[in-house]
């Protein structure tokens, strides 16, 4: 049996759990400002008189409000010279204003008034001409905008808001650490309550369970539990797998600490692996250890991957993204977002600076057969890359 795979149950383990005693500090205020100013900057640097950003983690990461978008427009609107402006229904005006933790005024909208009038009334007040939209913004909202903004032009604030987002100061470094310490826990704890005959969904219920417990923040955590052959296919399939002797086990789960999320992924076997097993398994850390040494500031992004093809091509696997082989992109972003800009995929030319966040995850799938993802996390340094959590160090003993 592989080390610290099985033996246990899910009340043992949970009773181990508990919040770290020490807790890294929050996003406050004075992060916020200090984004607003970098994206004013940023704003200068492109031309830009306001953004205007949607309800989503974009919003959350400038103004400390934490909502998701709806048919209904909550927005801010930051203009190069002068204070940032909410738009909110005016029946939400009590919950916004809990959230917010930026000194910004309000525009409300009752339910039968066109919130988009009104923001285009403000950009108007403010004397704006050229105005930048957050790209996560639904096309309902730029065609709204575009019909009553009149001449103003309508841009792409990619360059601002990503410019701020993928670049993360130390405290959100603190925070992905810790979400990433918990979560890689829990994995080990996981592994511990693998049993003959235990279903994906009670691996899954335990998962959630344990974040809760250790102290990440609620909500249901994402969590991917595969068994055997249902690992040769990247996010699963449907059903509710029992685990059997001999399986590969999968499990892809995470969490967040104040909204900055953790990503994971760890394969095992429950019993004894094969020989093929070994050999992918081995080839597929290799490929991930490649990928994390070719990190240097200014390096684009898309050699990442790169290097990490040329491993498994090397071994006889792809070329490309055909199988058996790599079939997705070898990293992401991440941050308050799960899936973030830049990514580690042919095409994404961005340059590699210190304070980016990548995931590291050249999975190997073998159709019909089994698939193997090592997925851990790493940041930018000034000479190379550092690991929020170690790689998982053998097939032996997952987790050391």
């Amino acid at each position: 049996m592989t080390k610290g795979v099985g033996g246990s149950t899910a009340q043992t383990e949970l009773a181990k759990l508990s919040p770290p005693a020490e807790r890294v500090r929050r996003i406050g205020t004075d992060d916020h400002l200090q984004r607003l100013e970098k994206a004013r900057r940023l704003m200068t640097d492109q031309g830009i008189d306001a953004l205007i950003v949607n309800a989503g983690y974009s919003l959350r990461y400038f103004t400390g409000v934490a909502w998701g978008a709806t048919e209904r427009l909550v927005a801010m609107i930051l203009p190069r010279v002068g204070a940032p402006v909410m738009i909110c229904p005016t029946f939400e005006l009590g919950s916004l204003e809990a959230g917010l933790k930026i000194e910004a005024s309000v525009r409300c909208w009752e339910e039968d008034e066109n919130p988009y009038a009104l923001t285009a009334a403000t950009l108007s007040e403010m004397g704006v001409d050229t105005v930048a939209l957050d790209p996560l913004a639904s096309f309902l909202i730029f065609n709204e905008l575009r019909k009553q903004a009149g001449l103003m032009t309508l841009m792409d604030a990619s360059p601002v808001i990503n410019g701020c987002r993928m670049i993360k100061s130390a405290a959100e470094l603190d925070l992905m650490r810790e979400a990433k310490a918990i979560t890689l826990e829990v994995h080990r704890r996981t592994a511990r309550i693998l049993a003959p005959g235990i279903r994906a969904s009670e691996v899954k219920h335990f998962i959630d369970t344990a974040h809760r417990a250790m102290g990440a923040d609620g909500g249901f955590s994402f969590c991917a539990v595969q068994f055997g052959e249902a690992t040769s296919y990247p996010h699963g399939v449907p059903g509710d797998q029992a685990l059997a002797e001999g399986d590969i086990v999968l499990i892809d789960t995470g969490c967040t600490v104040d909204g900055y999320n953790a990503d994971i992924t760890r394969t095992y076997v429950f019993g004894e692996p094969t020989e093929n097993h070994a050999r992918m398994w081995e080839l597929e850390h290799r490929a991930q250890k490649a990928a994390f040494d070719a990190v240097r500031p200014g390096v684009p992004c898309e050699e990442i991957d790169a290097v990490a093809r040329r491993v498994l091509e090397g071994a006889g696997l792809g070329p490309d993204y055909r199988l058996p082989g790599l079939p997705h992109r070898t990293g992401h972003g991440i941050g308050l977002s799960i899936h973030e800009p830049a990514y580690l995929v042919r095409g994404d030319k961005t340059p590699l600076a210190p304070g980016m966040c990548f995931s590291n995850e050249p999975m190997i799938v073998i159709p019909g057969a089994f698939g193997i993802r090592l997925e851990d996390h790493f940041y930018v340094t000034e000479d190379g890359a550092a690991w929020f959590t170690e790689p998982s160090p053998s097939l032996e003993a997952p987790f050391g």
